[in-house]
């Protein structure tokens, strides 16, 4: 059985740490914006002193990262985590995490917070959120399709969360751009698609994250698959959701080659991809040459250029949730419910 974290209230604090990069000192008026956000909105936010550095690629020792995280999940004082970004090394922590000691709490973030994620919903049965990272929450006004977070956040267990594709995405971050009306600067038209077919249903348990760096949770405690549909799901089938960030179209291959040797899709409905900055051509060979050959060689249906991860907007994907995605003519929908 999943478990699902108390619903973000007003008055509710927040807590913000840092568990793979930190922000360098000329981007603080980033997170000090966000907090100013959140706190006119009514809600109370502490933030954490990993926030604040950023050291060989990494907010702080790995000790004292994994410290802070567990501190805010133990303070009955902070209901819901979000870190300021992801990063490269978060996967440092992961063995020097009490997880049986964590209570449901709800973390929200992607990139290399979904490392996180990945590992404390398959481990724990608790539910997480991959959503947008507290940086990109630092305007008057939250984008339509990102804004959707706090539906997830504010939901209580059984509740249902419908959300819509974007009409258009943000082709290119501008970071000196200003957060008029909010942070994206969405200048192309969205269209979900689907290889080898047009409108499409899945439903399953949704899982998923940064193929970046999740692949490496594969044969590790922390990316059992079969213990987890069997310890939380009863078996049910799982609904996938990835993202790539940096990986050119081979290693994107070879990745998803992994994830299938590894078993990971023989209780699936289905492969979700979010659109890519990355996913460079080699040699002819592109991204969706290897998500033809998954598809044959798993028989699963694969959406792609969805509203996930580091081309924004994103959806909120809730790992552990019932999921039903649809696509009709370009559009995608959503069905989160909480069970």
């Amino acid at each position: 059985m999943i478990r699902y974290p108390n619903p973000l209230k007003l008055g509710n604090t927040i807590g913000v740490t840092a568990p793979s990069s930190g922000v360098d000192e000329t981007l603080h008026h980033l997170v000090l914006n966000a907090r100013r956000q959140f706190e006119k909105r009514g809600y109370r936010v502490t933030v954490g002193n990993t926030v604040w550095t950023q050291n060989k690629s990494a907010s702080a020792e790995k000790e004292i990262r994994a410290a802070e995280l567990m501190a805010m999940f133990k303070n009955p004082e902070i209901s819901t985590i979000i870190p300021p970004w992801g990063g490269e090394i978060l996967m440092e922590i992961l063995p020097l995490i009490n997880w049986e000691d964590i209570d449901p709490k709800w973390i929200l973030g992607y990139s290399d917070t979904s490392t996180f994620l990945f590992a404390l919903t398959v481990k724990t049965g608790i539910a997480t959120a991959h959503g947008p990272n507290f940086v990109e929450l630092r305007s008057d006004v939250w984008e339509p399709v990102a804004s959707k977070f706090m539906d997830v956040l504010q939901a209580t267990a059984g509740s249902d969360i419908e959300q819509h594709s974007s009409e258009k995405f943000q082709s290119k971050w501008q970071h000196d751009a200003p957060d008029d009306p909010y942070v994206y600067k969405l200048d192309s038209p969205t269209e979900w698609k689907s290889v080898g077919s047009g409108n499409i249903e899945l439903e399953g348990r949704f899982l998923g994250g940064c193929m970046d760096t999740i692949r490496h949770l594969v044969v590790t405690p922390y990316g059992d698959v079969t213990s987890f549909q069997k310890n939380f799901l009863n078996d049910e089938p799982i609904l996938w959701y990835f993202e790539n960030c940096e990986m050119n179209a081979t290693d994107f291959h070879r990745t998803m080659l992994q994830f299938v040797y590894a078993g990971w899709f023989e209780n699936s409905t289905g492969i979700l991809f979010g659109r890519s900055p990355a996913g460079q051509e080699v040699k002819g060979f592109t991204v969706l040459d290897s998500m033809e050959r998954i598809k044959e060689l798993t028989g699963l249906p694969i959406v792609y250029d969805a509203d996930v991860g580091h081309v924004p907007p994103q959806i909120t994907f809730v790992n552990g949730a019932s999921g039903r995605v649809t696509v009709e003519n370009g559009k995608g929908k959503v069905k989160t419910t909480l069970r």
